[in-house]
């Protein structure tokens, strides 16, 4: 887990870790969520719908974000204020998602970062792309 202080920051730093989504992943979502929507269910109902397997719950790989920011970018001194996000294609079971970060503003007078977000798999597809903005709450 980073530590880093608000003085640490700087525009353009970045940040990145890779997961590797499971089965179990998905199902731990669908059991927390209660969501059995059959795209993310039923293998064959998702295939009759074009997609070549169950398709990952958008939502768990946003939640990725909430690890990039509470581990790496800027880790234990932060807490997410706003997230944007937008779903560029689907993910699956086995896919490994690396989950990037860039500072692109920082705000001296409310003590915030504004990070622009990417993930992509591991075939180097761009499946979620987005934003967010975290402040800093430091010890004393």
């Amino acid at each position: 887990m980073n530590d880093y202080r608000f003085e640490d920051i700087s525009q353009g730093q970045t940040e990145r870790f890779t997961r590797r989504i499971t089965g179990e992943m998905m199902e731990d979502f669908r059991a927390l969520t209660g969501d059995e929507n059959p795209l993310h269910t039923d293998a064959e109902a998702a295939r009759e719908r074009g997609f070549k397997d169950r398709v990952s719950y958008g939502m768990l790989t946003a939640s990725m974000i909430s690890t990039l920011a509470g581990m790496f970018l800027p880790g234990r001194n932060c807490l997410l204020m706003e997230v944007n996000s937008k779903f560029a294609r689907p993910v699956y079971a086995g896919d490994e998602l690396t989950v990037t970060g860039s500072v692109t503003k920082i705000d001296p007078i409310f003590r915030t970062i504004d990070v622009k977000t990417a993930i992509t798999n591991d075939r180097g597809e761009k499946v979620y792309r987005g934003s967010y903005r975290a402040g800093f709450f430091e010890e004393p």
